[in-house]
């Protein structure tokens, strides 16, 4: 069962450069004139398994972008064109460690049972409320086994992982209030109002000011600390979260929450009414 969580973002081009044609064969035959100094394109097409003419083809190619010459009786990349071999390794290379991180294979994990569960009894894996539960049955997309006997809402352990376990993500409102009525009554109590519409979701504040507001509007707790990366982290295991922010601190919010992986979000604006 491949892990789950929120996913670092893939690196801006990265495998999908390869793509376009020829490139691959481009980038062969540059990493060849690069630490052969061939002095003919023979040796490179034997080297590569393909024809002298598809070489030389490739090597014209280069040439008119400005990435490789013929210097002092040798094949050479210009100094463009060993930078751009750098800078298409380096860009695979960090793709290739992103997709690797994400095929990490998690043989056994731990749980909350869903109900009593017997040693070597086949369970279903999922989340419900944020957390990994497991329950008796082979109904669904993960599954293991209980390794020990566990009763109802115990941490139990899970060997003979398969699947992936389904993670809907939650939903992020951010509840934008004036600045410049921050103090008004009024505006706590329209704060109340959109929190009514929202009564299971976990419910944040950034800032002393709207902290001290959201813990006018309701009676639920407020998360004060950390409040970016917890909301984030929340979405991703499938909760809904509503933070509380001043509209001056939307910018500074929102560029916390697009890296490095962007959080889905709706920015809502609470005005306080006339009444």
């Amino acid at each position: 069962m491949p892990a789950r969580g929120i996913r670092a973002p893939l690196p801006r081009g990265g495998l999908a450069q390869l793509r376009r044609a020829g490139t691959v064969s481009d980038l062969l035959l540059l990493y060849e004139c690069l630490t052969e100094e061939p002095t003919d394109l023979k040796s490179i097409a034997a080297r590569l398994g393909v024809t002298v003419q598809a070489v030389s083809h490739s090597f014209r190619q280069l040439e008119r972008r400005g990435l490789a010459e013929r210097r002092a009786g040798r094949y050479r990349p210009t100094v463009a064109g060993v930078a751009w071999l750098h800078t298409v390794f380096d860009s695979v290379r960090s793709d290739l460690d992103v997709r690797g991180r994400r095929l990490h294979v998690i043989r056994s994990t731990r749980a909350i049972a869903g109900a009593d569960l017997a040693a070597g009894a086949p369970v279903v894996l999922e989340m419900r409320q944020g957390l990994l539960t497991a329950r008796p049955g082979t109904d669904g997309p993960s599954r293991g086994r209980a390794a020990v006997a566990a009763r109802r809402d115990a941490l139990a352990t899970i060997e003979q992982l398969e699947g992936i376990v389904p993670i809907r993500p939650g939903r992020l409102r951010l509840l934008a209030l004036p600045t410049e009525t921050i103090t008004d009554p009024r505006t706590a109590r329209a704060l109340a109002r959109r929190l009514a519409s929202a009564p299971h979701a976990i419910l944040a504040a950034s800032g002393l000011e709207a902290f001290h507001v959201a813990s006018r509007a309701t009676d639920r707790p407020v998360l004060r600390f950390g409040v970016a990366a917890a909301a984030a982290e929340a979405v991703g295991v499938g909760l809904d979260v509503c933070l509380v922010l001043r509209d001056e601190d939307l910018p500074r919010v929102l560029a916390t929450l697009a890296a490095p992986q962007p959080v889905p979000l709706r920015v809502e604006h609470v005005r306080p009414s006339a009444r």
